[in-house]
């Protein structure tokens, strides 16, 4: 089952509505997007009350002090059993309306405070598996065959690298060293450690290939096509279910690039024999090189993986 995107409200329901719009964009500190996906949870919702008064033959308009706990719960069952729904959108729709109630109730449009009662959807555990070379080879294959240069050169780079999502989305111009020997991605990841990650050879060449075409005004090295502000994890994650789907793979994520690559070189046994006779064991950990003062460390670990 599938809802309308923008569903219409009742003449006498749109202005609860927008009266709390203009609360937000007046009021709160909050962002635009932010803004937008509060609005759309809380139409989904108030078109779904009228939808049920309706089916009860009961043409009532929405009207937050008619709304019940009980009413909350079924919106919640709704949401789980006949859209489906995952844990985190349901929750995301609950925070939204927990947010509108208590708007609600320090205006005294309503003097009972009406989530309390309404538990959040527990999430599920999910594990990680290692993914194959078969399965990665598609998924490269599907983006080739398929993609744009950008796309092609995001899952690359995330294949032949490693970087996290947040990493990867976050990259600028000026962490990107082209040089003719040492080719290397500057990343400030976790906690703020800097590492200089090593470019092998295909992913040099698809980079290349794309900073050709890239504007010079573009500060982020894969601006979004819409706002030309930084990409987003949402969108990677959509991008790369996208050529997930071609490839015929289910729960693909953009972690299994960095869980694949860090798989592979815990099986090279010289490497590991070499990071851990110097106690750099965390290196295991991520292919890639934290800036120290000394470049013995990568330039073995180049040569050790064949960076050319």
């Amino acid at each position: 089952m599938k809802r309308e995107a923008q569903p219409s409200l009742s003449l006498e329901g749109q202005p609860a509505l927008d009266q709390y719009a203009h609360t937000l964009q007046q009021m709160e500190d909050l962002t635009a997007v932010t803004i937008h996906n509060h609005m759309s949870d809380l139409r989904q919702f108030m078109a779904w009350c009228e939808w049920c008064w309706r089916e009860e033959h009961n043409e009532l308009p929405f009207a937050p002090q008619v709304v019940a706990p009980s009413l909350l719960i079924g919106y919640r069952t709704y949401l789980q059993t006949s859209l489906w729904l995952q844990s985190s959108s349901i929750n995301r729709a609950l925070m939204s309306l927990k947010r509108y109630f208590a708007w609600a109730m320090r205006t005294q449009v309503i003097q009972h405070e009406l989530m309390s009662t309404v538990k959040f959807v527990p999430k599920e555990a999910t594990t990680l598996r290692h993914r194959s070379d078969e399965e990665e080879s598609a998924l490269v294959a599907a983006v080739n065959a398929t993609g744009t240069l950008r796309d092609r050169t995001i899952i690359i780079l995330l294949h032949h690298t490693g970087l996290r999502a947040r990493e990867l989305c976050a990259l600028t111009r000026k962490q990107v060293h082209l040089g003719k020997r040492n080719e290397t991605l500057r990343i400030i990841g976790k906690r703020n450690k800097v590492r200089d990650v090593p470019l092998n050879a295909t992913a040099r060449s698809i980079l290349s290939t794309y900073l050709a075409i890239l504007s010079k005004e573009s500060n982020y090295l894969f601006p979004s096509e819409k706002m030309q502000k930084a990409f987003t994890q949402r969108a990677l994650g959509h991008l790369i279910t996208k050529y997930a789907r071609q490839a015929h793979l289910v729960d693909v994520r953009p972690t299994i690039f960095g869980i694949a690559l860090a798989t592979a070189c815990q099986e090279l046994s010289p490497c590991n024999a070499w990071c851990k006779s110097w106690g750099m064991t965390h290196l295991i950990r991520r292919c890639s090189i934290f800036v120290e003062p000394s470049r013995t460390c990568s330039t073995t670990w180049s040569r050790s993986h064949r960076y050319n």
